[in-house]
């Protein structure tokens, strides 16, 4: 048999021996990773291999073959596993795909042959449990897009406020130390003040307080911005009081230590000039002192000038980063708003998609329909009180593609029957089959109101008048309703009703279908 080359896309051991319907048989099962067989390969010695197993081995090299050791047939060269000497299985390829498979994954009952599974099934089951790749947890493939977007973590979210970016899990920290996140001034109570900017608004804020300016001298009073003058002219006696001390020391300082030159006094010549003896000695020396101040203060500004050009210098990078980084955000956000567009849109189909598995949740296509109404106490306080008069229950057809139908209910009566009876209708609404059946709708309608000890139903019947606008082809979502405005009392559903238990009601339509 000539031997062919092994080149293969798959990437993926054997299937899981759970997938097999029926009991496993040993030449379907790969040597090497003892699962069923995908796309099996056949050694030169007869023993099977998955492609990805038998590729594995002989990544390195020719490899002994484990299995024929284990049976101890090993013979070479004949027992070498050679990548050039083996070939596809595609006789054993095919009993595997004809074999019964299902579904291993918990909750889906899928059934069909291994062939089905492996092309089909297998990467797009809703029930199989795949990994997050951000937070790595285990979630069901359906609810991959809803964890990433709801639920993970490790999710990436942009601040409203300052649009930089982190993780879910950091979005209590990033909040505490946001300069653009709103907060409240605890003074005057204003709202959606930036903390980069709290500091500014305190300072101008009237009901902000802050120590007086005379504290350093002794004042107690802590005062609100806005009425910092009226301390002040309230308080000149009390701040002349306490600065009075600091005065007086100052000025007793002078008086004990009288430098040369200055005026001093005389009991008995009045006021004059001290002698200025060593006076030019003095002057000196402060000469001296003065330009060894200048000195330092030359080469300080010398220092402070180097560290405005470096800062200078790094504040332009600092500005192209921001520059970068302001596009980069952009960039973000127009990408945050196309998702967001993306994600309205899901909802909408969502939303759609629900309305309709809440439709054939309770659709038949017998033409035989029970209606449950829960809550009958209430829905009748709201339909005597014209909040909701009436009712309509879930559509059901006479076939799958035959009549579409519903009830119509008015709890506190309609008509003949306002607040005396219930009155219950039928209605013709418009299907997708419409164009296939016969009109005007003629079969024979039933309707009941069940008895819950399933005695005496309350029964009223009728075939519909074919000249009636109620019982031709729709041309809008749904005809008139046509029924009986006096179907039931009022008073048979007081006290202990046999038809109302639980606060619960059953209604049930049944439709001739004799002739269709």
């Amino acid at each position: 048999m000539a031997r062919i080359s092994l080149e293969c896309s798959s990437s993926l051991p054997g299937i899981p021996l759970s997938v097999l319907s029926v009991p496993m048989e040993n030449k379907y099962k790969c040597q090497q990773c003892l699962q069923v067989l995908r796309k099996p390969v056949q050694a030169q010695c007869g023993h099977r291999f998955c492609v990805h197993c038998f590729k594995q081995l002989t990544s390195s090299g020719p490899k002994p073959c484990e299995a024929c050791r284990l049976e101890e047939i090993y013979e070479e060269p004949i027992s070498i596993l050679n990548s050039n000497e083996a070939f596809s299985d595609n006789a054993a390829g095919r009993e595997i795909a004809s074999l019964p498979a299902r579904c291993v994954n918990h909750g889906c009952s899928w059934t069909g042959s291994m062939k089905e599974y492996e092309a089909q099934h297998e990467s797009c089951c809703e029930f199989e449990r795949v990994r997050c790749e951000a937070c790595q947890s285990f979630i069901l493939r359906t609810e991959k897009e809803r964890h990433y977007e709801r639920e993970c973590e490790e999710r990436t979210l942009n601040c409203k406020y300052c649009k930089v970016t982190f993780t879910f899990k950091d979005i209590k920290a990033h909040d505490e130390i946001c300069q653009k996140f709103p907060l409240q001034c605890k003074n005057c109570g204003k709202k959606k003040i930036a903390r980069e900017k709290m500091n500014d608004h305190n300072k101008s804020c009237a009901k902000s307080k802050s120590a007086c300016p005379y504290s350093e001298v002794g004042c107690k009073y802590v005062v609100e911005n806005g009425k910092f003058t009226d301390h002040e002219h309230n308080s000149t006696m009390e701040h002349l009081r306490l600065l009075l001390p600091m005065v007086l020391s100052m000025g007793g300082t002078r008086t004990e230590t009288p430098s040369v030159g200055e005026w001093q006094e005389d009991s008995g010549l009045g006021l004059y000039r001290a002698p200025e003896e060593g006076g030019g000695a003095l002057a000196s020396t402060q000469t001296i002192n003065l330009d060894k101040k200048v000195t330092a203060l030359e080469n300080i500004v010398c220092v402070l000038n180097r560290e405005v050009e470096r800062s200078s210098v790094t504040i332009e990078a600092f500005s192209h980063q921001h520059r970068l980084d302001q596009d980069k955000i952009e960039n973000l956000s127009n990408k945050v708003r196309q998702l967001e567009r993306t994600l309205a849109m899901r909802d909408l189909q969502l939303s759609e998609t629900e309305q309709v598995v809440r439709e054939l949740q309770f659709c038949t296509f017998d033409g035989v329909f029970v209606w449950k109404i829960s809550d009958f106490a209430r829905r009748r306080q709201d339909a005597v009180g014209g909040r909701a008069p009436a009712m309509f229950s879930p559509a059901f057809y006479s076939s799958k593609y035959g009549y579409k139908m519903c009830l119509r209910l008015y709890l506190n009566g309609d008509g003949t029957g306002r607040g005396t009876h219930l009155s219950l209708f039928f209605v013709v609404m418009r299907g997708k089959c419409d164009a296939l059946l016969k009109w005007p709708f003629g079969q024979k309608v039933t309707l009941m109101l069940l008895d819950q000890n399933n005695r005496e139903h309350i029964i009223d019947a009728f075939r519909p008048d074919v000249t009636s606008t109620s019982f031709q082809r729709p041309i809008s979502e749904m005809n008139i309703a046509s029924g009986c405005p006096l179907f039931c009392p009022l008073a048979k559903l007081a006290g202990k009703s046999p038809y109302l238990r639980d606060d619960t009601i059953f209604i049930k339509a049944i439709v001739d279908l004799t002739g269709l």
